[in-house]
C-alpha cells in the first residue's frame, strides 16, 4: 500500500467519522456509530491475524471479555480507575495471548480454528460460572469512566452518547493507522509472506513461529481494547461478550468486508452491526435474511465487499 493510499484511507475514514453526526436523525445513532467503531477495532485486529498472517481464530471474543471484565473487576477490587483498568486489561490480554498462542499456533487450518474456539469457550464459561467474582450469567456493573465530566471540563456540551462516539471514533482512527503502517513495514511483509507460504517464508529466514505469535498478540490487544470500550460505555458487562457466537460474528465481519483490508474491516463491521436493524421489518425471518445476504456476498464477491468492488471499479476505469 502506497503512502498516499494510506493517507487517503485515513482521511476518508476521519471525514466519515466527523461528518456522519451531521445526518443523524436522533441521539440513538450516536450509540449505533460507537458500536460500529468498537466492532471495527476488534475486526481490524483480525485483519492483522487473518488477512496479513493467514491464521484463523474463532476465539477472539474471549479477549474482548478479558478487556471488558478488567474494567469491572479492577476498579471494584483494586480501586483502579476504569480507563486505566482497560489498559491493564489490554496488557493482560497480550500476556494471555502470548501464553496461549505458543502451543496452539503450532497447529494449522481448522485445527487452529478449533483450538482457538476452545479458548474462547473456556473464557466464556469461566466468566459465567465464577459468580462469586464476575456476577455469573447476570454480569456485573462497570463504574463510570467520567467521560461526560471530562467533556464538560473541556467546554464541550456533549451528551454521553456523543462523547463515546467521539472517543470510539478516535480509537478506531488510531487502530487503523497502526494496522496500515504495519502492512508495509518489515514485520508486515514478513506476516504477508507467512500468508503466502509458511515453508517459503521459513526458507528465506523468517522466524515463522515468532511472527505468527506476534500477530496473535497484536490482534488480542485490539480485541481487548474494543471490549473495554464497549463495557465502559454500556456501564455493564455479561459473559455474552466472550461467547463463541460473538467470535464467529467478528470473523464474519472480517471476511465480509475483505480479510486483508483495513477499510474493508470497517465496512464489514458497519454492515453486520446495522444490518440486523435494517432487517427487523422481516420480523421472524430476520436471521434467515441476514444469512442469505452473507451467502450471496460470499458467492459473488469472494474476496470481500470492498476489495471486490474496488477491483471492478478499476476494471471499468481501464
Amino acid at each position: 500500500m502506497m503512502v498516499t493510499e494510506k493517507r487517503v484511507t485515513l482521511l476518508v475514514l476521519a471525514v466519515l467519522v466527523a461528518a456522519a453526526p451531521l445526518v443523524f436523525p436522533s441521539a440513538f445513532y450516536f450509540r449505533v456509530g460507537s458500536l460500529i467503531f468498537v466492532n471495527a477495532i476488534a475486526v481490524t485486529g483480525l485483519v492483522v491475524l487473518i488477512g496479513y498472517a493467514g491464521q484463523v481464530s474463532l476465539g477472539h471474543a474471549g479477549f474482548m471479555g478479558i478487556g471488558a471484565y478488567a474494567c469491572a473487576l479492577l476498579p471494584a477490587h483494586v480501586g483502579l480507575h476504569p480507563a486505566l483498568a482497560g489498559l491493564a486489561g489490554a496488557a493482560l490480554s497480550g500476556l494471555v495471548a502470548w501464553a496461549v498462542g505458543r502451543p496452539i499456533l503450532r497447529l494449522k487450518g481448522y485445527y487452529l480454528a478449533v483450538a482457538s474456539l476452545g479458548f474462547g469457550i473456556l473464557v466464556s464459561m469461566s466468566l459465567a460460572n465464577e459468580a462469586w467474582l464476575t456476577g455469573g450469567p447476570d454480569g456485573m456493573a462497570v463504574p463510570d469512566a467520567g467521560l461526560r465530566d471530562l467533556t464538560r471540563a473541556m467546554g464541550l456540551g456533549w451528551s454521553a452518547a456523543e462523547g463515546w462516539y467521539a472517543l470510539c471514533g478516535l480509537a478506531l482512527l488510531l487502530a487503523a493507522w497502526i494496522a496500515l503502517n504495519l502492512h508495509d513495514s518489515p514485520s508486515g511483509r514478513a506476516l504477508r509472506a507467512l500468508n503466502g507460504s509458511e515453508i517459503a517464508a521459513g526458507t528465506v529466514g523468517i522466524d515463522v513461529a515468532k511472527f505468527k505469535l506476534d500477530a496473535f498478540v497484536v490482534s488480542a490487544v485490539y480485541a481487548s481494547v474494543a471490549g473495554s470500550l464497549l463495557a465502559l460505555q454500556n456501564k455493564y458487562v455479561t459473559p455474552d461478550i466472550a461467547g463463541a457466537l460473538h467470535s464467529v460474528e467478528l470473523v464474519t465481519m472480517t471476511v465480509l468486508g475483505g480479510a486483508a483490508s483495513v477499510p474493508g474491516a470497517v465496512l464489514g463491521a458497519a454492515i453486520l452491526t446495522t444490518l440486523p436493524q435494517a432487517l427487523a421489518v422481516f420480523q421472524h425471518y430476520e436471521q434467515l435474511m441476514l444469512g442469505l445476504v452473507m451467502m450471496l456476498v460470499m458467492i459473488f464477491l469472494p474476496a470481500g465487499l470492498l476489495p471486490s468492488l474496488l477491483k471492478r471499479l478499476k476494471e471499468r476505469g481501464r
